[in-house]
């Protein structure tokens, strides 16, 4: 019987091939987008010695413009100059790789990332000059075969070996970056991350998973069953005998228990004498806007987590009632806020400023506005007068982009619209328009 090979007729091989080319397709013109992001950057430098003392704002600003334009996060756009930079001026061979689509961009940023320690050692003079050459050649052999996961270990490995003592330095040193952020997701979660030493970062979820262990196990003791090493991490309900070990309506995994007692530990605890006096009177903030109708419990309309996203109605009546620093806000049918009821002007406009933008009002910024600045949008010392419509909130990086001693070349202007919206005018004399945040009405 003979028999006809189908590897070129295929069409699950055919749509294979065609996917892998696309790809390299991709990763060429992220080549080519670095080298454009790198001759805008000579082009900054040439501003930079025309104005030698105004390099920040100049950077501020063409970062503002990119990001405007693209509709990207500041910091992404700030990332992707560096990286272009670092392309053309310490890793030619890798910026040719990504050119000739060898790696995707992915596995560029590893291998930048990881040798960021390599390129600061030969800077500072305490490593050879061709250390970073070979850690280009040993790390661009491994992208080439490796996924971008594996690339960034086997890249972090090399740099160890090239330059130990720097690497042990820059551990030292990053305990001081320890920081907590969060960042919202979807149907009213959010993600909480905490950057802190390895050690206690393990430390941490070790005491979350042998507490969550002990309460899986709280109402067993007289039959334990299997050991607490029987229970799945994650995914899987904690049951005994098929009934739930706690008199839930529904039972909670591991990881579950973890996030609550987790919670409970941050909100609900004294931190000790040792860290200061008056910790234990300082408690957590969050801004939301419920429907008075829904706050008596008449219905229930999601409320908002202003800021950030819809917020559960029962969520919101439990908040309520522990919290008396209300606002009445009065908001039109478009959702639009038009004004507030409070007794204070000074307090009042501040508290309706913050509910109504929400937050920075440079297009696609979303640092919350009680981490930003109230600025007139017609400065005050011009005759700007303080009133709501000429008054928004702006983050610092994007309020001094308007400051009067920025050069020409960085500065900006802002001005509110009848609709609400601010519309940034570039030192290009492009538009970007944020539009006015509005509240979801259901009537």
């Amino acid at each position: 019987m003979t028999t006809v090979s189908t590897i070129e007729t295929d069409p699950q091989l055919v749509l294979l091939d065609r996917w892998v080319e696309v790809r390299r397709q991709i990763a060429r013109l992220e080549g080519e987008a670095a080298d454009l992001l790198a001759a805008r950057g000579d082009l900054f430098e040439a501003d930079v010695r025309q104005f030698p003392l105004h390099r920040d704002a100049l950077r501020r600003s063409m970062i503002a413009e990119y990001s405007a334009e693209a509709r990207m996060a500041r910091g992404s756009v700030d990332i992707a100059f560096a990286e272009s930079e670092s392309l053309r001026t310490v890793f030619p061979a890798v910026r040719a790789a990504l050119h000739e689509g060898r790696i995707s961009l992915a596995h560029a940023r590893e291998v930048l990332r990881e040798g960021e320690v390599v390129r600061d050692a030969v800077r500072e003079g305490v490593a050879a000059a061709e250390s970073v050459g070979l850690y280009e050649a040993a790390a661009l052999a491994v992208a080439e075969q490796e996924s971008p996961s594996r690339t960034r270990a086997r890249a972090r490995q090399i740099a160890t070996a090239l330059v130990p003592d720097a690497v042990h330095e820059r551990h030292a040193e990053a305990a001081a970056e320890r920081t907590v952020t969060v960042r919202s997701l979807d149907d009213g979660l959010a993600l909480l991350t905490a950057v802190l030493p390895e050690y206690a970062a393990i430390a941490i979820r070790d005491r979350l998973s042998e507490m969550a262990r002990q309460i899986a196990h709280t109402d067993s003791a007289d039959d334990p069953g299997p050991g607490p090493d029987a229970f799945l991490e994650a995914g899987e309900p904690i049951e005994e005998a098929g009934e739930p070990i706690e008199d839930v309506v529904a039972p909670r995994t591991l990881d579950q228990i973890r996030a609550d007692l987790l919670t409970d530990l941050l909100l609900a605890a004294v931190p000790s004498a040792a860290l200061g006096n008056g910790l234990g009177s300082i408690q957590g903030r969050v801004q939301v806007t419920v429907a008075a109708t829904t706050l008596a419990g008449l219905d229930d309309r999601m409320a908002e987590l202003d800021g950030h996203g819809p917020l559960h109605p029962d969520i919101a009546r439990a908040i309520a009632g522990m919290d008396t620093g209300w606002t009445r806000l009065f908001i039109d049918q478009q959702g639009t806020i038009t004004h507030t009821d409070t007794y204070s002007p000074n307090a009042a406009m501040k508290r309706h400023l913050r509910a109504r933008d929400q937050h920075c009002r440079f297009p696609g910024c979303r640092m919350p506005a009680a981490r930003c600045e109230i600025d007139h949008n017609h400065d005050h010392a011009k005759g700007g007068p303080t009133s709501l419509d000429n008054l928004s909130h702006f983050c610092h990086g994007h309020h001094v982009l308007k400051h009067p001693d920025i050069p020409p070349p960085a500065r900006w202007t802002a001005g509110r619209l009848p609709d609400g919206s601010i519309r940034w005018i570039s030192p290009h004399g492009r538009a970007y328009a944020d539009p006015a945040p509005r509240r979801v009405m259901f009537v």
